[in-house]
């Protein structure tokens, strides 16, 4: 069943992936009617979550952002499928690296680097980052569950020389480089909600009391990685900007948790300024004043 569907759906990932970017865009604008409009896809969900985080903004202005997102939500799947041919070129010129000179500096460094990521603005067409460093690049991320998929996802990240690995690959993968000599680039998407246990650390996100990832905080400190940031921006349909910032180059002096506060607050802040580009699909919030037994 699996690889049935796969043949099914990859001939139409293909074609969107080939279209000229004008048309691509035509294309996300009659999926945004679709989607927005007719389907209604998890909208309960995105419009409970920005109530939630902003009960002081009008009807009228979470209206307004919901409609952004979903419009951004469009550009953003069909620009993950353009990833399937787009040349390096191309990808270049729409996601750039705003100071390339603090990668130069971090990798003067002779650690490893830690990319902490939210979910905002344009995660996937990252992969261009590779272009500005030395280092190996890996992808953390969870298995897809069709196989056949999870292999093109795979495949699309390693013609940019980017590895995707599982997160329990993360530390074997990690171990076995540092024990070779093999210094690189590891990336995390770290802002959306654990599962619950009594060891989760629980913190603070949009002024909400929540569970939150600590593994790439737990990690970068038993290793001694640098850790660091990327800021990724919109700035105009189809383009983006990335910005490389430092939040530690000595994660062993910070205390528990403060690592991971400090990349949740620099989510916040892009947030706040743009909420429309953030992921409100993810119930994020869903934990929240929940007790562990």
């Amino acid at each position: 069943m699996q690889f049935l569907i796969y043949i099914l759906v990859y001939p139409f990932l293909w074609l969107i992936s080939i279209l000229p970017f004008r048309l691509l865009y035509i294309l996300s604008d009659g999926v945004y009617i679709l989607l927005y409009h007719v389907i209604g896809y998890r909208k309960k969900v995105v419009s409970n979550n920005l109530r939630l985080v902003f009960p002081d903004k009008p009807e009228t202005e979470l209206k307004r952002i919901r409609k952004a997102f979903y419009k951004h939500l469009c550009d953003m799947f069909l620009e993950m499928a353009k990833t399937m041919s787009i040349s390096e070129t191309a990808l270049r010129k729409r996601f750039k690296l705003k100071n390339p000179e603090e990668f130069k500096r971090l990798e003067s460094l002779n650690k490893s680097i830690l990319l902490m990521y939210g979910h905002y603005a344009s995660w996937e067409w990252s992969l261009e980052l590779q272009n500005h460093v030395s280092y190996k690049g890996f992808g953390v991320y969870k298995k897809l569950a069709n196989k056949h998929f999870d292999k093109l996802v795979r495949n699309i990240r390693s013609k940019f020389n980017t590895t995707l690995i599982s997160t329990k690959e993360t530390i074997g993968v990690i171990n076995d480089n540092e024990a070779k000599g093999i210094k690189s680039i590891i990336a995390f998407l770290s802002d959306q909600s654990p599962r619950l246990s009594k060891e989760v650390y629980w913190g603070e996100f949009m002024g909400i009391e929540v569970p939150c990832f600590t593994g790439a905080e737990r990690l970068a400190k038993k290793l001694d990685l640098t850790i660091a940031y990327l800021k990724v921006t919109k700035v105009k349909r189809g383009f983006y900007e990335a910005e490389i910032m430092t939040l530690a180059e000595q994660p062993k002096d910070y205390k528990d948790y403060e690592l991971t506060d400090m990349f949740l607050r620099e989510v916040e802040k892009q947030i706040y300024e743009a909420p429309e580009y953030y992921f409100w699909t993810h119930k994020r919030w869903k934990h929240r004043d929940k007790e562990v037994i």
